[in-house]
């Protein structure tokens, strides 16, 4: 697991109803969060605009030593966005099984981890990324923010991770 603060309840206003975090049935663990990451096939990411605006899209991307790794044409609307203002959040396909991701996404330059990208990649989506091509960017989400809950049990088990 990524060095964490102790899992605590998301903040949000009291009447939202979550329990305290010994209440319900209790915080999730980062392993099932881990797993949920590691097994979707879609992930919406938001970046933001020049101008202010958001942008919304989904990508393929992979779960490896716990860092969510995508890649992307520096050229897209994401990798100009991404190039102006780092900061990224990270959604899973599903609004009931909830896991959101919030960090900045940082250029991978480690070759052992661009390697593992790649293989990772190819293994789930019979795809190889060229990560040589310059016009490309392989991107890593340093992890700020984490947050997860089954919307099945909402009040008794949203969690939030804080990284430092």
């Amino acid at each position: 697991m990524p060095t964490t603060t102790t899992p605590g309840r998301p903040v949000m206003p009291a009447d939202y109803g979550l329990q305290p975090p010994e209440g319900g049935s209790g915080l999730l663990s980062w392993e099932q969060v881990s797993r949920k990451i590691a097994t979707s096939r879609n992930y919406w990411i938001n970046t933001t605009r020049p101008d202010g605006r958001p942008h919304a899209m989904p990508v393929w991307g992979v779960w490896v030593r716990e860092t969510f790794l995508f890649s992307t044409s520096r050229a897209s609307t994401k990798g100009r966005n991404l190039a102006h203002q780092p900061d990224l959040v990270v959604h899973l396909e599903s609004g009931d099984d909830v896991v959101i991701l919030e960090g900045l996404a940082q250029p991978v330059d480690d070759p052992a981890l661009l390697a593992e990208f790649v293989a990772a990649y190819d293994l789930k989506y019979n795809v190889r990324p060229d990560i040589a091509d310059p016009k490309n960017v392989t991107l890593a989400l340093r992890l700020k923010v984490a947050l997860a809950w089954l919307e099945s049990d909402f009040v008794g088990g949203a969690t939030r991770w804080q990284f430092p």
